[in-house]
């Protein structure tokens, strides 16, 4: 085996401040694949190195690194390739990317896969695959009953991808987005029950979890309100805008409930 089977045979940690992107890559990366590579991360760890010119060149895992910079990371592993010419080092900025887009799927395979991966309540959408290509690859699924959905709010979007809320009526006072009723006789239950300060504080706490949320008048709120609200609501996932940045941030997870979303999709392209 010659030296040049091996032009990088190492594994360094280089600072992401000091790898310079390559001016001319022609590869793209969207925001919302940058936040499944994140989301990627976050549940594997980093598991393939970049590929780097000595002086700290990318020639591939540009997209690895704009996930590395979302998640605020300092380090990343690196490996070195030495001996390239710069006609070899371009062309493989493309071929990298290329080859791999020219392997295919074994669809049954897949589905096999995903149905179990679902069955284990593993996260499906760390796969890469996102609902609309889940709903494709499962087109022999049966038709779900429409009336499972008839209580959706048309204040939610029924594609999970964008999101959008807007003013349909006044704006509701803050005591009409919630039913504490159960909550409160817990809490006066909890209150007059001999039991130490420190219990009787995980009682009250989990007492809150029995408050009922109206979400179709949260999102007619959200709708009305500033910018400073919003965001505090969406951080709560109160309301959803970045489904990416949801999965991310571990607010949603596709699991089990995936064939009924799937299903969800497919009932509202037929409508």
């Amino acid at each position: 085996m010659t030296e040049q089977n091996w032009p990088a045979d190492k594994v360094e940690r280089r600072k992401v401040a000091d790898l310079v992107p390559y001016a001319r890559n022609s590869r793209t990366h969207s925001d919302e694949q940058v936040g499944q590579i994140a989301a990627s991360i976050k549940e594997w760890g980093w598991t393939v190195p970049v590929l780097i010119e000595p002086d700290g060149g990318l020639i591939a895992g540009h997209g690895r690194i704009l996930a590395a910079q979302k998640l605020g990371l300092t380090d990343v592993p690196c490996m070195v390739a030495e001996g390239w010419t710069d006609a070899q080092r371009r062309a493989y900025i493309i071929a990298d990317n290329k080859l791999a887009l020219n392997a295919g799927w074994d669809d049954a395979m897949l589905k096999v896969e995903l149905q179990d991966l679902g069955d284990l309540d593993f996260d499906l959408t760390l796969t890469g695959f996102d609902l609309d290509e889940m709903a494709i690859l499962f087109d022999d699924l049966p038709e779900p009953d429409a009336t499972e959905y008839e209580a959706l709010s048309e204040n939610y979007s029924r594609k999970i991808k964008a999101p959008i809320y807007e003013i349909k009526g006044d704006k509701p006072a803050p005591a009409d987005l919630y039913d504490e009723e159960k909550a409160q006789r817990l809490r006066k239950s909890i209150a007059a029950a001999s039991v130490p300060d420190d219990i009787r504080r995980f009682l009250e706490i989990a007492a809150d979890r029995h408050t009922v949320l109206n979400f179709a008048r949260i999102a007619e709120f959200y709708a009305h309100s500033s910018a400073d609200v919003q965001e505090l609501m969406e951080q709560s996932a109160l309301i959803i805008i970045d489904y990416d940045r949801a999965v991310e941030d571990g607010f949603v997870k596709l699991a089990k409930g995936m064939m009924e979303q799937v299903g969800e999709i497919k009932a509202s392209d037929h409508a």
